[in-house]
C-alpha cells in the first residue's frame, strides 16, 4: 500500500492508499498512528495531496511553522 508522509503547519500526517480509497492518520512522536479527522477526496491527484492539505490547513499556519512538506 502506498503511502505519503506530510508535515502539515508542523503536524504529521500520513496519508495511505489510492485516490477514492484513502485513510489519512496524524502521527506521533513515538510512532503511533490515529485516525485523522478529515478527508481527501477522490479527485485529488496524489501530486496534489501537498496543495490540498495547504488549503485545508492553511489556518494553522504560524510564522514557526509556515509550510506543508512531503517527508520521504
Amino acid at each position: 500500500m502506498q503511502e505519503f508522509r506530510f508535515k502539515v503547519f508542523g503536524k504529521l500526517v500520513a496519508v495511505t492508499g489510492r485516490p477514492g480509497a484513502r485513510q489519512v492518520f496524524y502521527l506521533g512522536p513515538e510512532g503511533k498512528r490515529r485516525p485523522a479527522d478529515f478527508v481527501v477526496p477522490a479527485y485529488v491527484a496524489d501530486d496534489e495531496l501537498a496543495e490540498y492539505l495547504g488549503d485545508l490547513f492553511h489556518e494553522e499556519a504560524t510564522p514557526r511553522y509556515n509550510s506543508v512538506e512531503r517527508l520521504d
